[in-house]
């Protein structure tokens, strides 16, 4: 089964650039299996793949992206800022360095991956980022990770709103303050995360709604985030859940089953606490 590209909504973020709804993430996929992943799933319909420098798998990335060989236009590529390298001059070398190992010219969307407060570095950061917008070596820049107070000081203090807040967000960890000054600033909100770590799929919400829809539990969730209008990055590394995971436009959930599903918040947060995270994620 391959899902034909177009059934795949986008999102138009706030300066124009469109974003499909639906991308692949490659959090924690291995350097030596990412391009085989990647082509996987470009095989199947995704256009929009997600990657950053701290998962040291730019590299394969890229090599999937050359070896299948669509026009540049019609795939989305992300990165993401090591914590390491955040400040003016560091930002711009830990970019060309990425967009040298993604083999790209231009990066479609790249992201502040925390704000790491602790170093007080992130605005400084974000105005390299204004520097590669202007220069166009990046479409769109955005953040991750980031709380409504780190929000709230970017647009105090610097000239571009960013595009896209990508945040862990599901079932049991909702995040509904960030959520909502992302989106008051004009920020599209993206979900990492998106199925909890897996932790969310075995909710009998969620199972129950999947048995009576003939779909997955992970369909449940995945299509109740863009029913949200949430950008999501879903990440499998089997063919078959690469597969089920874009395959989202033949059904609606009902309002009641929105809302049963978003009665399951509990603070379940799978990863970091962004206003105390400060690793450098180096190796």
């Amino acid at each position: 089964m391959t899902v034909h590209s177009d059934t795949v909504p986008n999102i138009t973020l706030n300066n124009g650039v469109q974003i499909p709804q639906v991308g692949f993430g490659v959090f924690q996929v291995p350097e030596d299996s990412t391009q085989a992943t990647v082509e996987a799933a470009i095989e199947v319909g995704y256009r929009h793949i997600d990657t950053a420098a701290a998962y040291y798998n730019e590299a394969g990335v890229g090599a999937a992206i050359k070896a299948v060989g669509l026009p540049r236009e019609e795939l989305f590529v992300t990165t993401k800022l090591r914590n390491g390298d955040q400040g003016y001059d560091s930002a711009l070398r830990a970019f060309d360095d990425s967009r040298r190992a993604l083999g790209l010219d231009v990066v479609d969307l790249y992201l502040v991956h925390w704000p790491v407060p602790s170093k007080d570095l992130y605005v400084e950061t974000w105005r390299a980022f204004e520097k590669l917008l202007a220069d166009g070596a990046v479409r769109a820049i955005g953040v991750s990770n980031f709380l409504p107070e780190h929000l709230r000081r970017l647009l105090d203090e610097t000239d571009v709103v960013p595009a896209v807040n990508q945040v862990e967000v599901h079932p049991t960890f909702q995040q509904r303050g960030a959520l909502a000054a992302t989106r008051e600033a004009g920020i599209a909100v993206e979900a990492y995360s998106p199925l909890g770590r897996g932790a969310d799929l075995g909710n009998e919400v969620v199972t129950r709604i999947a048995e009576d829809r003939g779909v997955t539990p992970g369909q449940v969730v995945l299509r109740w985030h863009l029913q949200a209008g949430r950008i999501v990055i879903p990440k499998s590394v089997t063919p078959e859940r690469i597969r089920a995971n874009i395959d989202l436009a033949g059904f609606e959930l009902t309002a009641e089953e929105v809302a049963e599903i978003d009665a399951l918040e509990s603070g379940n947060r799978t990863g970091a606490d962004p206003a105390k995270a400060a690793f450098s994620q180096y190796r």
